[in-house]
Order: C-alpha cells, then structure tokens, then sequence
C-alpha cells in the first residue's frame, strides 16, 4: 500500500478557504490526473477522473475502490482508493506563507497519481465573507470583484503536488 496526499497552493489575494465546492471531502468532485505504471513507467496519455461517490468491486469481492485501471503499455492492474478526511481548505494565511495545503489522500496500488489537473467544481470566501462558488480553475487563475468588500479578488500561481505518505 503506497499513500500519494493531493496538496495545493496558490496565491489569493482578499480570498481564503479555497476548496472543492461541497468541501474537501465532496462525494461528487472529480480528481483529474494522469497515472503512471508502478511496473514499465510509462505515465498515462489523458487523465484519470476519480471521485469519491463511484466505486468499483476489486477481484475476488475483497472490498471496493474508486479505480481500476489497465496500463495500456504493460497490461498490468492497478487501482486507486481514496481516503477522506485528511483535507483542508487553502486559507489565506497558507497561501501568504507559501506552503500547501492537503486536499485528498490516495492510496494507489499498482500506479503513481502525477499531474493534477485543476478543473470546475471550487468554492472560496472573500475576506470580507463573499462566498464564490462553482468556481472553474481550469484556465489557471481567477479574477473577480468583491462588491461588499470593496475590493478585487483573485486566485493565481496554481500547483498541485503528490506527496508520499506513510
């Protein structure tokens, strides 16, 4: 069992608590990253989607999993399990400090997660309480006007990193 924990940053400017919309542990969010063989290396043509509401039967009915998949280059199975609870949103102090904050864990057999595509489906608070939702990073960045704060709001510098866990 290897453990690969999904952490964020960016850079918010007048924005805290950036995370997926229904919270960090959103049944519906859909993870996307490409995968990469644990047997050949060889990493994945298009993303992998995963999310926490559809799971699979593993063989031989040991449990289920949130994915199965078959390297295309090796034919070897790997699968992908993820592990709620371990999340936090990225606040504004984080993202001043230029740390990450961890968002999903993933317990990978099989597979390496590798570059985390930011896509829809976000949510942030202005520091004045403006709530933004249903908000899509897949452009890289976010820019709006905080009209009861009075002041511009944005999300930039986007990076996501797989972390090893034990």
């Amino acid at each position: 069992m290897v453990n690969f924990l999904l952490k964020i940053k960016a850079e918010l400017e007048n924005l805290t608590n950036l995370q997926p919309q229904d919270g960090c542990d959103d049944p519906n969010f859909a993870y996307l990253f490409k995968v990469k063989c644990g047997k050949c290396g060889e990493v994945s043509q298009k993303e992998t989607c995963v999310t926490l509401n559809e799971t699979v039967p593993l063989q031989a009915g040991k449990g289920t999993t949130n994915l199965v998949q078959k390297c295309k280059f090796c034919g070897r199975d790997g699968t992908i399990t993820m592990v709620p609870g371990r999340g936090q949103p990225l606040t504004q102090e984080t993202s001043e400090s230029g740390k990450s904050s961890p968002l999903m864990l993933f317990d990978c057999r099989g597979y390496e997660p590798t570059d985390f595509v930011f896509g829809p489906g976000w949510k942030v608070e202005s520091i004045e309480g403006t709530k933004f939702e249903d908000i899509d990073l897949s452009g890289g960045e976010f820019a709006e006007y905080d009209e009861k704060g009075e002041c511009p709001v944005m999300i930039s510098n986007l990076e996501a990193t797989f972390d090893l866990v034990k």
